[in-house]
């Protein structure tokens, strides 16, 4: 195709929290140190940068890419920032991954930052601002009763319900007990989220990931390199990427197209045939219970309106036949926004090196997907991934 291999080589996380100190540097040299450690490189054997962050209301610093780049690495080097909201994380990814595949650089360190807790009164106010000035703004929307629209949407369209949805915050969030980064692990019941504190009905407050501080890093490298770094490189064998009307009111949200059309872009690059059957792992973006079931049919790794059953019968379980988010995604590590989608990567490349401790699947798993989505649910970033 003209492309070179790259693969996965290193990778590091902060833990998931609300940093009072720490500044967006510092979590970012945290992350960035940690996956250099981990493959015992240094920066003098990096390349270039990809630093990946939301919006910079959020860290409350103008230029937050700059802002990032000296704790990344970037001193003396490359560095490009990537956004595309929610999707930032999994497109850093890609970003990198373009990099090393161009056959520009050799190497490249991957890092995703967010310190939402900045964001005052709250994160969710910088969003009025990326609504339709005419059309939107007036009516003074929130991101959250956008998804209860979307959430009722999917619902109303499969006949779903809702107490049945509420098994991925039990799944996730339990899940994310063994996870050392993790914000909100924990032991609760399908009637906890039922019984948690209504946001925009149909979505409840343990339906909802929380606001986060925290950076995820990667290193990249092309073939040659990898193969002297160490002896299980995990390879991004695809990768996909789509963008949708940014006009949410003109769609029926009952179904993520731009998910669809990513994936078989990455499907298309990995030569896989029937996802279903050849994705081992998967970690799809759930900032919402209802929005992991969403994603998962649209990467066809679930029939339209048929997710709900797999996830009853515990197909998307730790030990089952496709284990979805056994890190404890967003809904349970938390969701620092970039950050949180890079994590979705780096699960995936512990995963198939065996290295996820306490949280790691049963069996060998050779290949996994890590999927991310935001701006005005429009974004779909894709990365499959193979040990």
């Amino acid at each position: 195709m003209g492309y070179r291999k790259v693969a996965v080589v290193g990778a590091g996380i902060t833990k998931f929290a609300r940093y009072a100190q720490e500044t967006v540097s510092e979590l970012s040299y945290e992350a960035t140190k940690m996956a250099l450690d981990s493959c015992e490189m240094n920066l003098s054997q990096i390349d270039c940068v990809s630093v990946g962050t939301a919006p910079d209301a959020f860290d409350g610093i103008h230029m937050n890419g700059e802002a990032m780049a000296e704790g990344s690495g970037g001193w003396c080097k490359p560095v490009m920032r990537n956004y595309v909201g929610g999707g930032t994380g999994v497109m850093s990814a890609i970003h990198g991954w373009q990099h090393v595949a161009s056959g520009m650089f050799d190497t490249c360190l991957v890092v995703a930052e967010e310190k939402m807790s900045s964001a005052f009164p709250h994160p969710a106010g910088a969003f009025l601002t990326i609504f339709d000035h005419t059309t939107e703004q007036p009516l003074m929307p929130t991101l959250l009763w956008i998804f209860a629209i979307e959430m009722q949407r999917f619902m109303a369209t499969h006949g779903y319900d809702k107490k049945d949805i509420a098994r991925v915050a039990v799944k996730n969030k339990g899940n994310a007990l063994n996870h050392p980064s993790a914000q909100l692990g924990a032991e609760i019941t399908v009637e906890d989220v039922l019984n948690s504190e209504i946001m925009a009905y149909p979505v409840n407050r343990l339906d909802v990931s929380p606001t986060s501080d925290g950076a995820v890093a990667l290193v990249l490298a092309a073939e040659h390199v990898a193969r002297r770094v160490t002896e299980k490189p995990v390879w991004i064998d695809g990768v996909g990427h789509a963008l949708d009307s940014a006009y949410w009111c003109t769609r029926d949200l009952y179904y993520p197209d731009y998910v669809e059309v990513a994936a078989r872009k990455a499907y298309e690059m990995a030569g896989i045939k029937e996802p279903h059957k050849e994705i081992h792992i998967a970690e799809p973006y759930d900032p919402f219970t209802y929005k992991e079931l969403h994603h998962l049919e649209g990467l066809q790794l679930a029939p339209r309106g048929g997710s709900v059953k797999m996830l009853m019968d515990g197909h998307f379980d730790r030990d089952g036949n496709l284990p979805t988010c056994p890190s404890g995604g967003l809904l349970g590590v938390g969701n620092p926004i970039a950050a949180a989608g890079l994590m979705k990567v780096a699960e995936i490349f512990w995963q198939l090196r065996g290295e996820a401790g306490k949280r790691q699947v049963p069996g060998q798993p050779k290949c996994g997907l890590a999927q991310a989505w935001g701006d005005l649910m429009q974004v779909g970033t894709v990365v499959v991934m193979r040990a």
